[in-house]
């Protein structure tokens, strides 16, 4: 089964938080997915993505920039991985049918929002119900993650 990581933001925004996972999948050598929650949200990501760090950027693209099988980082709103992803970062309430087409899945989801993590429990119960691995991981005063119980 697929091991499923929650990424529980209490301390960072998502545009904090996203770069410095995504960037440790990629010292994995690991290619990666983004599902964001709408094509707007893939767009803001994706300029994101090229000014976060004044000292370097990510290699990503989305559709607008196309050679998916090209791109260590994919951003899309679509369920797709066009780029052979291994790990697929699910944000904004973005879901998955088809977990088992990744080695890892990370939801990511904003412990200030309560719907959000409505949302995030409510998907737990699925993932285990369906056997996959789950990890929960909540970030510590200084925006460290924490494997948590």
């Amino acid at each position: 089964m697929t091991e499923v990581r929650f990424y529980h933001l209490t301390r960072t925004s998502l545009e904090q938080a996203l770069p410095q996972l995504l960037e440790r999948a990629l010292q994995r050598d690991w290619r990666a997915v983004v599902i964001a929650g709408s094509d707007a949200r893939v767009e803001h990501l994706n300029q994101h993505l090229w000014t976060y760090d004044d000292k370097g950027f990510l290699p990503h693209g989305s559709a607008k920039d196309g050679y998916a099988e090209h791109q260590p980082v994919w951003l899309t709103a679509a369920e797709e991985n066009p780029n052979g992803a291994h790990v697929a970062f699910l944000v904004d309430g973005a879901t998955t049918d088809r977990p088992e087409a990744f080695g890892l899945v990370a939801e990511m989801f904003d412990g200030n929002d309560p719907e959000a993590v409505q949302g995030a429990r409510q998907r737990w119960k699925a993932y285990r119900q369906a056997g996959h691995d789950l990890t929960y991981w909540q970030q510590d005063e200084r925006g460290r993650w924490k494997k948590g119980a």
